[in-house]
């Protein structure tokens, strides 16, 4: 598995949004969102929405620190509670994005809370930011979820780096993630070469693209892992099975659930 390209991620944050706009029509805004569930279907949009007009403000700016949310022009939302105006609202921020994004390329120096000062690293974001937050309103709107393979590899793949990073900065929950020589293995049934195994070492965990035993294993589509790994999906779920112990992969469930 090998990251997207600058211009695929681009091209991914435009679909997904779409992707979520189509989502949200005729649903019902005022729904509570299971796997949100401090947010209405209407405010998880506007999250998303907010979310990519805050990453285009940085990017067209090249901002060089964090930029205050209240400086980012339409951030809490469009001026109407009215369904089309939300559709319309979302639409314009994630092209606005793009648009910045495309200007600047994959290498422009910008501000990121990560390991990364780059645009690159935006682009990813916001590409994985919409996929999960999309399932996320089809949980609410109770419609089908579906995403493309390579892009839901590659959400495994950045959370895991984002986990990583957390560790290496010292976050409480992450720290906990090592020790002991155990290992856990999500396996794709459904695209060849979807593996991954993530170890716990002494001093942290380490993972790799592999067929291995380990553990614990989850197996399902490559989709459910996805949903799995980002807790929008129950490992307790017929849809996935659980091979070995399943208190190994609770516990990182559990500490990895920030962000």
């Amino acid at each position: 598995m090998t990251l997207l390209s600058y211009d695929r991620y681009c091209d991914e944050i435009l679909a997904q949004t779409d992707a979520l706009r189509a989502t949200l029509k005729g649903a019902d805004l005022s729904a509570n969102v299971p796997s949100c569930p401090d947010w209405t279907l209407r405010q998880l949009a506007v999250h998303v929405g907010g979310a990519h007009r805050w990453v285009g403000e940085i990017v067209r700016g090249r901002a060089t620190e964090e930029v205050a949310e209240e400086k980012v022009p339409g951030f809490e939302g469009p001026g109407s509670d009215a369904p089309d105006t939300l559709d319309a609202w979302l639409a314009e921020g994630a092209a606005a994005t793009v648009e910045a994004l495309r200007e600047a390329g994959p290498d422009a120096e910008v501000w990121t809370w990560a390991w990364e000062r780059r645009t690159a690293f935006w682009a990813r974001r916001m590409t994985h930011e919409t996929v999960v937050h999309r399932a996320d309103a089809a949980l609410a709107a109770r419609v089908p979820y579906t995403v493309d393979a390579e892009v839901a590899a590659d959400t495994i793949d950045e959370w895991l780096r984002i986990v990583s990073f957390s560790q290496e900065e010292g976050d409480p929950e992450a720290a906990d993630l090592r020790g002991g020589g155990r290992s856990l293995h999500l396996h794709a049934t459904d695209v060849p070469g979807a593996e991954w195994l993530i170890e716990f070492g002494e001093d942290r965990f380490t993972w790799r693209h592999d067929h291995a035993k380990a553990t614990v294993a989850l197996r399902g589509s490559l989709t459910d892992l996805m949903l799995v790994f980002n807790r929008r999906l129950e490992p307790t779920s017929e849809r996935v099975e659980v091979l070995g112990d399943a208190e190994l992969l609770d516990f990182w469930l559990d500490r990895s659930s920030f962000g």
